[in-house]
């Protein structure tokens, strides 16, 4: 499941993810940045706080996880992984490969330093 909020003044969105995603997640997800990145044309960041990645529910929501970033990865400029998992270095790393924001791991108490990143 996926907790989230929108800065719509910084262009900011804030995920936390704590357990299995669901294909609902990514439709909520979608209803909130979706009518912003219409107006505004994109987000300046996406900030994801995370203590250690909580896999999938289903296929399903794989699937939709996969469709969400390929349909808005272009339309976002910055993306911070905040975490003090091991998973942060990594997703930093890999993640470049495949979305076209730049990506920055920040350690667990970095949500400050990850907006003013973003914001900067």
């Amino acid at each position: 499941m996926i907790t989230h909020r929108l800065d719509t003044e910084k262009s900011i969105l804030y995920i936390q993810a704590k357990s299995p995603l669901t294909e609902n997640d990514f439709a909520q997800l979608g209803r909130t940045v979706d009518p912003h990145i219409e107006e505004t044309g994109g987000l300046a960041g996406l900030i994801i706080e995370i203590a250690s990645f909580p896999g999938w529910e289903n296929i399903g929501a794989m699937a939709a996880h996969f469709r969400f970033v390929r349909e808005h990865h272009k339309l976002v400029k910055k993306v911070a992984v905040v975490t003090d998992s091991p998973l942060g270095a990594i997703a930093e790393k890999l993640a470049s490969h495949f979305v076209a924001a730049e990506i920055k791991h920040f350690p667990a108490a970095g949500i400050a330093a990850a907006t003013q990143w973003i914001a900067g």
